[in-house]
């Protein structure tokens, strides 16, 4: 069993009530969650601590879900950190996008318990190896 305790898991969402969802969605693993309202606080918070997974909402003001993740890929720095985005935005195109862009997965909205727990699990544990 891996001791998920060690983690640190970045929730980026503006809207409070998605992250507090997913906070309790995710309880179970006695992570560290850390939350960012904004895609600006979210640089700031990855360049205080550079979490070991970023679940990442795409539709937010001042910085976007997509800005954060390509300035995450294109840092040395935190060029490996997992990312999945939790995001309302469902278009094919916005989906691939998102892959192309760096993405580990991608989940929609509205959030899926198991299969969110299934993914930060799979994406926790890929870094074990």
């Amino acid at each position: 069993m891996i001791d998920f305790s060690k983690y640190n898991v970045l929730v980026v969402d503006d809207v409070p009530l998605n992250t507090m969802l997913v906070e309790k969605m995710l309880a179970k693993f006695e992570f560290r969650i850390r939350k960012a309202g904004n895609g600006r606080i979210a640089l700031e918070e990855i360049a205080k601590e550079k979490p070991d997974l970023i679940l990442l909402d795409l539709l937010m003001p001042e910085v976007d879900g997509f800005e954060v993740l390509r300035r995450v890929r294109e840092n040395p720095e935190t060029e490996d950190i997992r990312i999945v985005i939790l995001s309302a935005l469902n278009s094919n195109e916005d989906i691939v996008r998102g892959y192309q862009m760096g993405a580990n997965d991608f989940i929609t909205k509205p959030i899926i318990m198991e299969k969110l727990v299934n993914c930060v699990s799979t994406q926790l544990q890929l870094l074990e190896h």
